[in-house]
């Protein structure tokens, strides 16, 4: 069966754009407004406070791997209090060196290795609402190794170097989200996943988006009822079945669309739809323009 999970990862088409080293010393503090971009950070040394815009604050050590799939504003400090400075990272550019908050001379309380990266999704919006808005881990080896690769791999002008960069976010990004309990996440796709029965028909449905589902016959592959699946998809998913499969649909079509190497009735079939109005009309309903229009405006 189909794997949810490295599918969402594929189809958001991540690339690494950005990793450097940033330190703290004495009383620091510095607030980032809303991003929107995927960003990661894994602590190498010391501790700091991080408070995320609606999350509790996280206390982060040496070992601590910190993944924000749409970035929201956050505020990061050290153990002393001290006023925030405010950066905009949109327009603040990105420095040559290592960052240092706070002191200036003398070592460092903490050092991490932070970034972003961005996502070549025409539908990256919707896709990374399936995940949590911050995923925390610690002591996940493997992760450190994956973020220092990307750090090295973007800094060096290697042949092949974006085709490394690419696997290796997908790795990382994979890895933090299985790294995470699926059980404790709120939610989305991760929750779902969590669930042996709901994680059943959800590799079905991914599996085979064209089919045409009903809530009934999820239910039969989840063996539950169908008011019983209902109810349980909805809580954990956070959308109804045919909301997300509708969701799901319209994510591939919009991949096969922006490739403009596919008819507008090969990509209807593709994804469940008889014909190329029908699918049409469901898409503009969804997207608000026809397909034509969209491919057309996706190329590059």
């Amino acid at each position: 069966m189909a794997d949810p999970l490295a599918q969402v990862v594929q189809l958001l088409r991540p690339r690494a754009v950005y990793a450097k080293v940033i330190s703290g010393a004495g009383s620091w503090a510095v607030r980032y407004s809303a991003f929107g971009e995927p960003s990661f950070c894994t602590m190498l040394e010391g501790e700091c406070v991080l408070a995320v815009d609606g999350q509790q604050p996280l206390a982060l050590v040496a070992g601590d791997f910190v993944l924000m799939p749409a970035t929201p504003g956050f505020t990061m400090s050290g153990l002393e209090p001290a006023v925030p400075v405010v950066v905009d990272p949109k327009l603040a550019p990105a420095p040559a060196d290592e960052i240092r908050h706070g002191r200036r001379e003398g070592p460092p309380d903490m050092r991490m290795l932070g970034g972003y990266f961005a996502f070549d999704s025409p539908d990256a919006s919707l896709l990374a609402s399936l995940l949590p808005t911050l995923l925390h881990v610690r002591d996940i080896g493997r992760l450190s190794v994956l973020v220092q690769l990307v750090r090295e791999e973007s800094l060096e002008q290697k042949p092949g170097r974006d085709l490394v960069l690419e696997r290796l976010v997908e790795l990382l990004l994979i890895e933090a989200l299985r790294s995470t309990p699926g059980e404790a996440a709120p939610p989305g796709l991760l929750r779902g996943l969590a669930d042996p029965r709901l994680s059943i028909a959800l590799r079905h449905l991914h599996g085979d988006p064209a089919h045409s589902w009903t809530v009934a016959d999820l239910a039969r592959k989840a063996a539950l009822s169908r008011s019983a699946f209902f109810d349980r998809f909805s809580r954990a998913v956070g959308l109804p079945p045919m909301e997300y499969l509708l969701g799901w649909r319209m994510a591939i079509a919009k991949d096969l669309l922006a490739r403009n190497d596919v008819g507008i009735a090969e990509v209807a079939e593709r994804v469940g739809y008889g014909c190329a109005s029908t699918f049409s009309t469901a898409f503009r309903r969804c997207v608000g323009q026809p397909p034509g229009r969209y491919a057309r405006q996706q190329a590059p």
